[in-house]
Order: structure tokens, then C-alpha cells, then sequence
């Protein structure tokens, strides 16, 4: 097992990564606020996540003596992000759906989540250090 593949650092690698894509999908969606009949796009990843974490399964883990075994309880997979495209709405007269404020202020809102998450890695990477180091 590696120091690295904990649960909560691979959690944290996947919210980052979701992240990462939604900076990239708003910075798309504001690239084409002009272009006619463009829709926008969002990243969904917490409510996916969420949904898993809050799935109606036992609340016991069975043991397995083969990994083809079938898994009895949560699994520890983490689910994959989706883009999903908005085409119900058109705010302009060339049925684009961009919002340049919205898309800002989500921009904003997301960096401020990257920011907090990398400092959190940041911080448990120092705690590794300092155990792996020993006092010195």
C-alpha cells in the first residue's frame, strides 16, 4: 500500500480534477458568449458524489477471499465528472444561453474551492513530512 492512497487523498485528487474541468468548461462557455447557438456547459461532480455517498447500501463490508468475489457494502469508488449542456434556455436574440456575470461569479466561486483544496493537500503533506522526518 502507498503513503499516497488513502480515501481522502483520493477523493481530494478527483475534486481537484473536477475542478480543474470546471474552470475549463466556464472559460469555454465565456470564449463563446457571442457565437449564435452555442449552449453552455456545466461540470457535475459533488452531486454525484453526494448521491454515492448517501446510496441505500449496507452499512457492513463482507469479506472477500477472491477479488472476483462480489463486493458486499460501499464501494470505494469515486464517480467520474460529467459535462452537462444546458439547451432549454436562451437569454440573447441568437439563442445563446451564456451569462458572463453567472459564468464569472462561478469562476470565482470555483477558485476559491481549488484553493482551499490545495491548501488542505498542502497541509497533509506537511504532516507527512514531519512524521516521515521524524523531530529533528
Amino acid at each position: 500500500m502507498s503513503l499516497l492512497d488513502k480515501p481522502s487523498w483520493n477523493m481530494m485528487e478527483r475534486s481537484l480534477d473536477a475542478s480543474t474541468l470546471r474552470q475549463k468548461v466556464a472559460a469555454n462557455n465565456i470564449a463563446n458568449v457571442d457565437t449564435p447557438n452555442f449552449k453552455r456547459s456545466e461540470v457535475v461532480f459533488e452531486e454525484l458524489l453526494q448521491g454515492q455517498m448517501n446510496a441505500n447500501t449496507p452499512s457492513i463490508n463482507g469479506f472477500r477471499t477472491d477479488p472476483r468475489h462480489f463486493v458486499i457494502g460501499k464501494t470505494t469508488t469515486l464517480p467520474n465528472t460529467e459535462i452537462k449542456s444546458d439547451d432549454s434556455t436562451a437569454i440573447n436574440n441568437n439563442l445563446n444561453n451564456v451569462d458572463m456575470d453567472y459564468e464569472m461569479s462561478l469562476m470565482a466561486k470555483n477558485q476559491l474551492k481549488y484553493n482551499t483544496m490545495i491548501q488542505q493537500m498542502n497541509s497533509d503533506f506537511k504532516k507527512l513530512r514531519t512524521v516521515i522526518g521524524g523531530r529533528q
